[in-house]
């Protein structure tokens, strides 16, 4: 095997750390759903986290994190480690003061947010609403530590540190599942001899944890500063030439993040008004969708941005464009597998780990199913949105997010009568599917033009269809996806009657997973020499 990269080891860190904190915040959401099921209060506490999610994705952990990251590695590659902690410290002094800010309104103006007709639960009764606003509120205060912390990680990951970043959110995680175990339940759990305490608060200890998580969260980061000198500058400095590319790119970035973030208020409003337990059947099966998304798109993404960002700050084109083509390789053989075997051997896992009735099982199997037909669209965003982030241009993805929430709406309207919250979860891989198409049609456009090329309708045809390598890696993900697809099937079938459910499942998805990776070798190999 060829020795790892710098990029490869960034990558498979990131993507280890990932796995770990996903199976933390199964774990989490497991706890959750067998004390509260897929309940009326549940609901109220998966709702209750959307405004402040999508302040926190807004200031610092999707929007101001990417602006910041490619501008710093630029200071670093042209100046030093302390001219670009200065440029740091001022946008985070600003963006702290912002976050503050939209807190208390949001705190001030949360009934409105809730209640009105275009707002996140309005079909909830007065009672929900009164505790979506309770539990709306305490979440502001773990926003605050918890967008100051995702602007640290931005900080760290520009000086190509990633340990510290991805231990963060194991420890949130953590901090929930405490809240789960020990403030939430009303009895105790039974650890062999000891009997752990139990405060019976609730959903109101779900959000406690959030608190306890956020903290650590930030805690953890500190040593990392340390180790890159951190030095905080207390001032703000809008005329700074580094600091005024940063919020160039944040506020196509603010836009694109809040279209984004409209498509789960959409999907709330739209999931309130079906049969209960829809909305927590969406955020499961959007939970399940993310762990393949995240240990494949986010992790390769996260680790690639740095580097992409320093060879296009350095000028080296090429090595940019071989990168994001390898990059869009790895992708493709990856998840392509995930997606279908997945979709296939879901069912006895989700059985043994929730403990849902037959039919809430079947909604949630059927949920996930539709979400996971756009596994490969979210995985080809991360790469897709990072290019032009490296390239600091924020407004091709914010076009993008328009046209993901205009089809999500679209579809969304179109499919949920006939298919309930099934059609919900395939709204959102038809948008996926529609904005990562556009990204990367568009870079092709410009690649084409930087390589003075005029694009025709044959060149639009050929970035359209994908380069050879990526056709021939697709096909081979799909034809290998295809066999290991029919022999879990075939286990799952013929090995029930022999043995426990959960081990044909396990049994199944190792099967399936060795057979598809074998057609995607190549790949691999690619994974490991980035």
């Amino acid at each position: 095997m060829s020795k790892l990269t710098k990029l490869s080891k960034a990558a498979i860190l990131v993507s280890v750390s990932f796995g770990i904190n996903k199976v933390l915040a199964i774990l989490r959401q497991l706890i959750i759903a067998r004390q509260f099921g897929l309940s009326s209060e549940l609901d109220v506490f998966n709702v209750a986290n959307n405004v402040p999610d999508m302040l926190y994705s807004l200031i610092s952990g999707g929007a101001l994190a990417v602006a910041i990251i490619p501008v710093l590695t630029e200071v670093i590659s042209k100046e030093n480690r302390d001219a670009a902690w200065k440029v740091f410290s001022q946008v985070a002094n600003f963006a702290f003061l912002i976050t503050a800010l939209l807190s208390i309104l949001v705190a001030v103006f949360a009934w409105p947010l809730v209640q009105h007709p275009l707002g996140i639960s309005p079909g909830f009764t007065l009672e929900q609403q009164s505790l979506v606003v309770r539990l709306m509120r305490l979440n502001l205060i773990g926003t605050l530590i918890f967008s100051m912390a995702g602007l640290l990680i931005a900080g760290l990951q520009a000086n190509q540190h990633f340990l510290l970043p991805a231990l963060g959110p194991i420890l949130y995680n953590i901090g929930q599942i405490y809240g789960a175990v020990v403030l939430a339940p009303e009895q105790g759990y039974q650890l062999g001899s000891l009997k752990l305490p139990a405060y019976g608060l609730g959903v109101n200890g779900l959000v406690y944890g959030v608190l306890i998580g956020s903290v650590l969260y930030f805690l953890i980061l500190i040593p990392g500063l340390v180790k890159y000198h951190f030095k905080w500058s207390p001032r703000i400095n809008l005329h700074d030439p580094y600091v005024q590319k940063i919020l160039a790119m944040l506020g196509p970035r603010v836009g694109g993040m809040l279209l984004y973030q409209l498509t789960f208020i959409a999907r709330d409003n739209i999931a309130s008004r079906l049969p209960l337990g829809s909305v927590s059947a969406l955020t499961y099966g959007w939970m399940i969708l993310q762990v393949p998304e995240t240990l494949i798109g986010t992790a390769i993404g996260t680790a690639l941005l740095p580097t992409i960002s320093e060879q296009y700050a350095k000028g080296e084109i090429e090595q940019f464009r071989h990168t994001i083509a390898r990059i869009k390789q790895v992708l493709i053989a990856l998840a392509v597998p995930s997606a279908v075997l997945l979709a296939a051997v879901l069912g006895p896992f989700l059985s043994f780990a929730f403990g849902f009735d037959a039919e809430s099982t079947q909604l949630l199997l059927w949920v996930s199913r539709a979400f996971l037909a756009g596994l490969l669209s979210h995985c080809l965003l991360e790469l897709g949105a990072r290019i032009y982030f490296a390239r600091q241009n924020a407004v091709i993805p914010l076009i993008g997010s328009a046209i993901n929430l205009v089809v999500y709406i679209l579809f969304g309207a179109l499919l949920t009568n006939p298919m309930g919250a099934t059609g919900i979860a395939l709204a959102d891989a038809a948008a996926f599917t529609a904005q990562s198409g556009f990204l990367f049609l568009t870079f092709g456009v410009i690649t084409l033009k930087e390589k003075q090329i005029q694009p025709s309708f044959k060149h639009l045809w050929q970035i359209g269809a994908g380069q050879p390598d990526t056709r021939d890696t697709f096909l081979r993900a799909l034809l290998g996806s295809v066999v290991g697809g029919l022999v879990i099937l075939l286990m799952l079938n013929t090995l029930n009657a022999i043995l426990p459910s959960l081990v044909v499942g396990l049994l199944a998805a190792l099967a399936g997973m060795t057979i598809a990776l074998l057609f995607v070798k190549k790949e691999l190999k690619i994974l490991v020499s980035l």
